[in-house]
């Protein structure tokens, strides 16, 4: 179709820029849908797997009662994380021809690690080993607190292209980088591979927003209409502009939509946008239009210095506004991180209910 009118902008946008597109789910139908939009990676976190699971519940309750079946001693956190892991594989066979076409930069699924292990470096590190191998475009998620932190240098050496999440801050970003890096120093110093790797860094920049905005109602701050919904925005800019400065061996990952700015304002850079499906689809609907360059584009002066006055804000943006050890007490990483945990009980508790169900 060229670039005529009636190219879907997601088409355009990942035929015409390096911006790569992912799917922020791992529902098959929904993957395979997104992969006509161009794209090339998809995702897992317990709330989605919670919501795939829960949607889907006519395929996977038999499959969770055959599951308690072939592992008898099996707890319901142990069978829930097993359901997590056979999508997250099913989704993967997906993306296996993007895989082997980009040599493994694209065609990942990333599973994400036990939100439970956020403070234990070495059980993050086992369980990211563990899944690395359930597939060979598997890319696994590492919370970017400080431990997690720990665990992505030592991953990285090991070989595991890893996915940081819960992570809102050009801090958390740079902190991710460097873990990287000195992973692959690690592996270069032995005389070990470091291409193939697929590695990328998550910013939530809607749920950066969304801290902002309870931070600001909490301190009865007013801030100019609109101009919170640019805050992960800017984040991601300043983030983005810093890896091309500092040529770090990551790409940026734009997760956590609120609105179409998430992709619009991210176009034409060498990242990676994944919005859930039915953004993708509004944003098609609503024929956004494609700015090759958007992404080195600087948000509005008038928006940045409202948004600078404001101490949460300035925590995010400033490379050095948070130390790695208070990563994990920063407003959106606790949101998160409980939003993330209280997704694992509620998975926990439909295993229960599919394997005892109320009389």
């Amino acid at each position: 179709m060229g670039g005529s009118i009636e190219e879907s902008p997601l088409r355009l946008a990942a035929r015409t820029t390096p911006t790569a597109l992912w799917n922020d789910s791992a529902d098959p139908d929904e993957l395979a849908r997104s992969i006509a939009f161009g794209a090339v990676g998809a995702t897992c976190n317990p709330v989605i797997a919670l919501t795939v699971v829960r949607r889907h519940l006519d395929v996977w309750a038999p499959r969770i009662r055959a599951l308690a079946g072939e592992h008898p001693a099996a707890t319901e956190s142990e069978l829930g994380w097993l359901v997590v892991q056979e999508l997250s594989v099913q989704a993967a066979r997906l993306l296996e021809p993007a895989f082997a076409a980009s040599g493994g930069r694209d065609g990942r699924l990333s599973i994400q690690t036990d939100p439970r292990l956020y403070r234990d470096a070495a059980a993050l590190v086992d369980q990211a080993v563990a899944f690395s191998r359930l597939a060979p475009n598997v890319i696994v998620k590492i919370p970017a607190v400080a431990a997690g932190i720990e665990a992505i240098e030592e991953v990285t050496y090991r070989g595991v292209s890893v996915n940081a999440t819960v992570s809102f801050t050009v801090a958390q970003a740079v902190a991710v980088a460097e873990a990287v890096e000195r992973g692959l120093a690690r592996r270069e110093a032995e005389g070990l591979p470091t291409a193939g790797f697929g590695s990328v860094c998550t910013i939530m920049g809607g749920r950066l927003d969304d801290w902002l905005k309870t931070w600001t109602a909490r301190e009865r701050i007013l801030v100019d209409p609109g101009a919170l919904d640019w805050a992960g925005v800017a984040a991601l800019k300043a983030a983005y502009r810093l890896y091309r400065e500092r040529g770090y061996r990551i790409r940026l990952l734009s997760a956590a939509f609120r609105s179409h700015l998430q992709w619009s304002e991210l176009v034409g850079g060498d990242l990676v946008v994944s919005p859930p499906f039915d953004w993708q689809l509004r944003i098609d609907e609503n024929r956004i239009p494609v700015r090759p360059h958007a992404i080195d584009e600087p948000v509005d002066p008038g928006i940045l210095a409202t948004l600078e006055r404001l101490d949460e804000f300035r925590k995010a943006v400033e490379p050095d506004g948070l130390a790695v050890d208070g990563f994990e007490r920063y407003g959106a990483t606790v949101q998160t991180l409980r939003q993330f945990l209280e997704a694992d009980a509620q998975l926990d508790a439909l295993v229960r209910d599919v394997l005892l169900p109320l009389p």
